[in-house]
């Protein structure tokens, strides 16, 4: 199984627009084609203006499909269109994370479409 670590700095006090954009536009979409959110998160303590979220796959080549498919959709151009015109992202990072053999992990295998 693999954890895709996305991290997305924000600019300062735009963390609500984005969450609020992302909420409606971008979720939808995410849950239907990418299927296992792990968490969401904001920072708090630290680098601030962060936002974070994890997704399982049962491998990197799962989620390149899962992936084209959303790229596909054409919702998610306007989520994409509507982000660029927001203008509150400064920095994205990924991060792809492999678990280890003792972690509590979730059968991503029985994931559908």
């Amino acid at each position: 199984m693999i954890v895709e670590h996305r991290t997305y700095t924000i600019k300062a006090l735009r963390t609500g627009d984005f969450l609020k954009l992302y909420e409606r536009a971008a979720l939808p979409l995410q849950l239907k084609y990418l299927g296992h959110l792990i968490g969401f998160y904001v920072s708090e303590i630290g680098p601030l203006n962060e936002v974070v979220h994890l997704w399982g796959f049962a491998s990197l080549a799962e989620r390149e499909r899962r992936r084209a498919l959303m790229e596909a959709d054409p919702g998610w151009a306007l989520y994409r269109q509507a982000l660029l015109e927001l203008d509150v992202v400064v920095e994205q990072s990924t991060k792809m994370l492999r678990t280890t053999a003792f972690s509590p992990t979730i059968d991503f295998d029985q994931q559908t479409s």
